[in-house]
């Protein structure tokens, strides 16, 4: 099929829009991903994928973008950075009276941004064609983003199965535009892990358990936002004080050291969500946890799971009274949170015996007495 246009300056085009509406990198790829699908399935097979139970459902239509939306030819995808100034990386991590929040989850929610930028994309092209069909895509949909991402140039995949760019590192944001037009295709950029292994060995939950392969039900970015249900006690120690995702694999690795900031302002840091003190966010009910989230990727894991995950980092935070007692304020709400407390009590009161603390007034000692009680005998 010819068209009234060079489909060369069209491409040229594209890139252009897209760093006008914000993307800092536009690259083009065909839809073939065939390579993709004997990993995938054997990922499938190993049941990596937990309780995702929408990725084993969709299959291999991941790989198969050009079946999303029929007459499909190419993918455009953009790359946005999110790194926010300030992130507050170590002294977070390091502080376990802090509530350590992933970096991407700080400030507003990336997918309805990204998806409608993408959006604009898509109909400033179909204005120039006069005729398009377009879909975007922002984790919305059975899509490999970070092969496709990889085909279209605009970086590889790491040995921690994110996408990696020599210029940025891997602090930035994947959407898709799916098209019918026969673009020019950019050429993918060569694999620089070369013999690095450092995500692979930072990892708290050893989570990456091979190169290029994560089982999920071992990353605590699964654990504490995919999981519905109980945290498995092996991996409640190591998950720290995260309470909402991980970055330590990104944090790790060296191309991230001169990694560009974000200058987009929905990316900024939401002040009550920045290195946040633990019991203070296990106070919030129902009704300040939803105003607070309001527009936020972490409202999706809901409130019951936001105190599992909280309850989990003040049993691993350093022994304090106070933390004891706001654990067993709690007790009673939710089974599976129940669950969960009564472990985070257990390791704080061990923690405490362990360390040799002694609870100094009369009235502390009766808190504690009276929470003690409400334990199990193996407590």
């Amino acid at each position: 099929m010819t068209h009234p246009f060079d489909l060369n300056q069209l491409a040229q085009h594209i890139k252009q829009w897209g760093q006008s509406l914000g993307f800092q990198q536009v690259g083009i790829c065909d839809t073939d991903l065939t390579a993709e699908e004997p990993k995938l399935q054997a990922w499938l097979d190993q049941q990596y994928h937990g309780e995702m139970a929408w990725m084993a459902r969709h299959g291999m239509l991941r790989a198969r973008p050009h079946e999303l939306l029929p007459g499909t030819l190419r993918v455009i995808t953009v790359r946005m950075n999110y790194l926010p100034a300030n992130a507050r990386f170590a002294s977070t991590l390091k502080n376990s009276e802090l509530g350590y929040i992933s970096r991407y989850a700080l400030g507003r929610d990336y997918h309805k941004l990204l998806r409608q930028r993408l959006k604009k994309l898509g109909e400033q092209i179909q204005a120039y064609c006069g005729e398009l069909n377009f879909r975007p895509f922002v984790d919305s949909a059975p899509i490999m983003e970070r092969p496709l991402a990889a085909k279209a140039g605009i970086g590889w995949v790491g040995k921690h199965s994110l996408l990696l760019n020599r210029e940025v590192g891997s602090w930035f944001f994947l959407g898709e535009l799916l098209i019918d037009l026969p673009l020019p295709v950019d050429k993918p950029v060569e694999d620089h892990c070369g013999r690095c292994v450092a995500c692979i060995t930072t990892c708290p939950t050893g989570a990456i358990v091979a190169p290029y392969t994560v089982d999920a039900r071992r990353c605590i970015s699964y654990l504490t936002i995919e999981l519905e249900g109980t945290i498995p006690e092996e991996f409640r120690p190591l998950i720290g004080n995260r309470i909402y995702g991980c970055d330590d694999c990104q944090l790790i690795c060296p191309w991230n050291r001169f990694s560009p900031l974000s200058d987009e302002a929905d990316f900024s840091p939401r002040a009550a969500l920045h290195a946040p003190p633990l019991i203070e966010l296990f106070s919030w009910n129902e009704e300040k946890f939803l105003r607070i989230t309001e527009g936020s990727a972490i409202r999706r894991i809901g409130h019951l799971r936001w105190l599992r995950n909280i309850a989990v980092a003040l049993g691993n935070a350093s022994y304090q009274d106070i933390i004891v007692i706001a654990l067993r304020s709690r007790l009673g709400e939710n089974p599976m949170l129940d669950e969960h407390i009564t472990w985070a009590v257990t390791q704080q009161l061990t923690r405490r015996e362990t360390l040799g603390i002694e609870v100094q007034t009369t009235q502390q000692k009766r808190l504690v007495r009276t929470i003690e009680k409400g334990l199990p005998r193996d407590a």
